[in-house]
């Protein structure tokens, strides 16, 4: 019995020194992600949650010593989500794992029923004769991968944002797609779709992965399949959403500032930890270590945008309402897995600039890529409008869409040392950007 109490409390105490490993206190990029992950949870653009992030980050933002902190508010057309159930009723009866899309068309309390259409592609689907899916629930599958970089999100993603609009104007009844994303768990992935004007919103659904097998298996076999579908959520107009952006003023406000973006919004099945609190925390961690040693010459500012899961909204009513001048833009939108990667899109008189960052990170282990940086979502509408420089440090995206916009997508999930790799790669750019007195420029 002793030796048993002891092993007992060895096991008490590792488990007690693990989980104090992976919670380091004081750490502002951790206290940012652990804070929007735990005290406020999903934040869906245009909830009631959303609007609590945002208190909450002006408090946050404020407490941490910035300057000019402003919630700056605006109306979106979102989604409400509602009942999300998916049943094969033929040929052999599974109760599926199943999410709505954003934008979903709305079933009937009792669902709808239909055969099943499989297509193994979205190219499938696009070659289907007008009409052919005429009161039928369209299937359509893809074989995304993992790459480092993420790329197959772009052409894979197509499934989700054009699929179902593809779908309806051929007659279906509703799709089911499978989920974008990589793992084998039985969680699906949500996201958001999109249904031009004139074309009417039909139910659109994402199964997990293993589902999607199945599904794919039976029809290989050739036989009939049925399936019932309720998604019982809505699309609103006019919720509250709304910005929220603070400044750390720089030794000389004439130079234009730098601008870097994160998303307060997530979607709604998890805690939105790599999507996108982690981004947050990196961004705000690294524009405060960028004053250690002294104030940079020119203002940093972090933004964290409001209902980005749902089309880019804060972003657009970020460009729209302001006209300050930036000079470089950033962001954070990728997870909180090691930066191994970075780009840039600087005019050639601005080369020795970025050799110098490509050098400071270097020692770090990140790598130049050649590719030109773009920035991200919430940033974008500024960089086009304004034609500012832009550097992207990638991280390392194997993993990252075994999680995204999934119940999955939680704290636990954050690697602190790989956070805290993220916020000293930010810093060291920071420190070399913000400190720049010449002009910074976008290729011409």
């Amino acid at each position: 019995m002793r030796n048993l109490s002891c092993a007992a409390a060895l096991i008490a105490a590792l488990m007690s020194s693990t989980a104090h490993a992976q919670e380091p206190k004081g750490d502002v990029a951790w206290d940012i992600l652990s804070g929007l992950t735990s005290e406020v949870g999903p934040r869906m653009p245009g909830s009631e949650a959303e609007a609590r992030a945002r208190v909450w980050a002006d408090a946050r933002l404020k407490a941490l010593g910035f300057s000019n902190v402003t919630v700056e508010p605006f109306t979106i057309r979102g989604y409400v989500r509602g009942r999300d159930e998916a049943s094969l009723l033929a040929p052999i009866p599974f109760k599926l794992a199943v999410t709505a899309l954003g934008y979903s068309g709305t079933t009937p309390d009792k669902g709808v029923e239909g055969e099943v259409a499989y297509f193994p592609t979205l190219d499938a689907l696009k070659a289907a004769p007008a009409g052919s899916l005429n009161g039928k629930i369209a299937f359509i599958d893809h074989a995304m991968k993992r790459a480092q970089d993420g790329s197959g999100y772009g052409p894979y993603g197509a499934v989700r944002r054009q699929g179902p609009a593809i779908a309806a104007g051929k007659g279906a009844l509703a799709t089911v797609i499978r989920s974008i994303g990589t793992d084998n768990h039985r969680n699906p992935h949500t996201g958001g779709t999109t249904f031009p004007d004139g074309t009417k919103p039909i139910p659109a659904g994402a199964v997990s992965n293993p589902d999607a097998d199945l599904i794919a298996r039976i029809a290989r076999s050739g036989k009939p399949i049925r399936l019932n579908l309720t998604l019982t959520g809505k699309t609103t107009e006019g919720l509250p959403s709304g910005n929220v952006f603070a400044d750390l003023p720089g030794r000389d406000p004439s130079l234009p500032a730098i601008l870097l973006g994160c998303h307060l919004d997530s979607w709604d099945l998890g805690t939105g930890a790599i999507d996108d609190a982690a981004g947050c925390a990196i961004i705000t961690a690294a524009a405060l270590k960028a004053q250690e040693g002294g104030k940079p010459l020119r203002t940093i500012r972090v933004f964290w945008a409001g209902s980005e899961e749902l089309g880019g909204f804060g972003g657009r009513d970020f460009a729209a309402k302001h006209a300050e001048p930036y000079a470089l833009a950033m962001e954070s939108d990728f997870g909180a897995a090691k930066v191994w990667r970075v780009t840039f899109s600087m005019a050639e008189a601005n080369k020795a600039l970025s050799d110098r960052i490509a050098a400071a990170l270097s020692p770090m282990g990140i790598v130049r890529g050649p590719g030109t940086a773009s920035g991200g979502t919430d940033v974008a509408p500024v960089i086009a409008k304004q034609k500012l420089a832009v550097v992207d440090l990638d991280q390392d995206g194997t993993h990252y869409f075994d999680l995204h916009h999934t119940p999955d997508d939680t704290l636990d999930k954050v690697d602190p040392a790989e956070l805290a790799q993220n916020v000293a790669a930010w810093t060291e750019v920071l420190k070399i950007v913000a400190n720049e007195a010449g002009p910074i420029a976008a290729v011409e």
